[in-house]
């Protein structure tokens, strides 16, 4: 029988986040009711766990034979790019609102979290394209990395992050006893530094100076300077404030995101002293549908990490991954409350590794502690 791709047209729906702050506009209009404004927190961190939930499972998996043509199709990476155009409508759209004085100061919160929400699942995408190899595909990646000011992600993560994944040199693998609110400035500042330190040897071999144009963290950051210059000599200085809360709230979630996908995972290093190669084992994996449909197969990670420049309706399901309890949008919210996520996922850590928590990537600070309590 022919294989036929039953969530084909699914992928459809990851265009609706981006429409997100219209159709809370909407509503709002419609039923004079403020808190539409907040629809982008509330559908994805509301919402979308409880679809998770009542949707259960997908763990099917292309076939090896036809893994090729499926990536060859263009009407997949055609969702991808028209993310774009709708993301920078709905920023548009909110400058004009943001300068005028037709919301309250809560509403005008409320939007810039909806679009903070259309920020971060365009980083998302933004990862998507930015590991192809095709040069528009990484070129577009960028221009979705200039609304939340964060362009050096795309040579950190695929130079950096993909490199050192579930180790400790890594700023994006979280640890063990290391709750969100520490991996988050952690990650932040030390995926800055990465990011700069990779550009500058490529300039170095060819003797030049690595303050240049053609530095991919610099014309990147360039690229949202020129955005948020632009939006602010239309729109004016007052919607400064607004710009910074949805680009802080598309950090913020892409970061946790960055927090659930590694926890606790560690390559084991070989007797040459070199660690071991990325295995599925090495990320955590989760098949809840609605989650998936929105960010592309992002939970799919394990095969990710495998196969970087996979296409996201190619990635499979591994069953040596380990697997977290529900998608990555009640993820989320577990990863703000630490005493209810360690005692959730530490016990998975352990039962991944066999009982013995060393081979786990342990805060240093917390190891002790972590060895201690595993061995009680």
């Amino acid at each position: 029988m022919q294989w036929v791709d039953r969530k084909r047209y699914l992928g459809l729906f990851g265009l609706i986040v981006p429409l997100f702050p219209f159709l809370g506009g909407a509503l709002a209009t419609l039923t004079g009711i403020g808190v539409f404004w907040y629809i982008g927190p509330i559908l994805i961190l509301g919402l979308v766990p409880l679809l998770d939930l009542l949707a259960g499972l997908d763990r099917s998996n292309p076939p090896d034979d036809v893994i090729a043509a499926l990536e060859a199709d263009k009407y997949y990476r055609w969702i991808t790019y028209l993310f774009l155009p709708l993301q920078y409508a709905a920023l548009v759209w909110a400058c004009w609102l943001w300068s005028g004085d037709s919301l309250s100061v809560s509403d005008k919160i409320g939007l810039a979290l909806t679009i903070g929400i259309v920020a971060g699942i365009g980083i998302n995408t933004a990862h998507e394209l930015g590991h192809k190899k095709e040069k528009v595909e990484r070129w577009l990646a960028k221009i979705a990395l200039a609304q939340p000011f964060y362009g050096h992600f795309y040579i950190e993560h695929n130079r950096g992050h993909h490199v050192r994944v579930a180790t400790p040199e890594d700023p994006a693998s979280s640890r063990v006893g290391e709750n969100v609110y520490a991996f988050l400035p952690r990650t932040v500042t030390g995926s800055l530094r990465s990011a700069w330190r990779l550009e500058q040897p490529r300039f170095r071999r060819r003797k030049q100076s690595h303050w240049s144009i053609r530095n991919d963290v610099l014309n990147a950051w360039l690229m949202s300077v020129v955005l948020w210059a632009a939006l602010l000599l239309v729109f004016g200085l007052g919607i400064l404030p607004y710009l910074l809360i949805q680009a802080a709230l598309g950090i913020v979630l892409l970061e946790i995101v960055n927090y659930l996908e590694h926890y606790g995972m560690l390559r084991q290093k070989e007797v040459t002293g070199r660690y071991e190669r990325v295995r599925p084992s090495h990320s955590w994996n989760s098949n809840n549908l609605p989650t998936n449909v929105l960010l592309y197969h992002l939970q799919r990670h394990s095969d990710h990490h495998a196969n970087p420049t996979r296409r996201y309706q190619a990635l499979r399901d591994f069953e040596e991954a380990p697997v977290l309890p529900t998608g990555y949008s009640g993820m989320i919210l577990l990863a703000l409350i630490p005493p209810l996520w360690f005692r959730v996922m530490d016990p998975r850590v352990s039962a991944h590794f066999g009982g013995d928590m060393s081979r786990a990537n342990i805060a240093p600070g917390k190891r002790d502690a972590v060895l201690a309590k595993a061995t009680a």
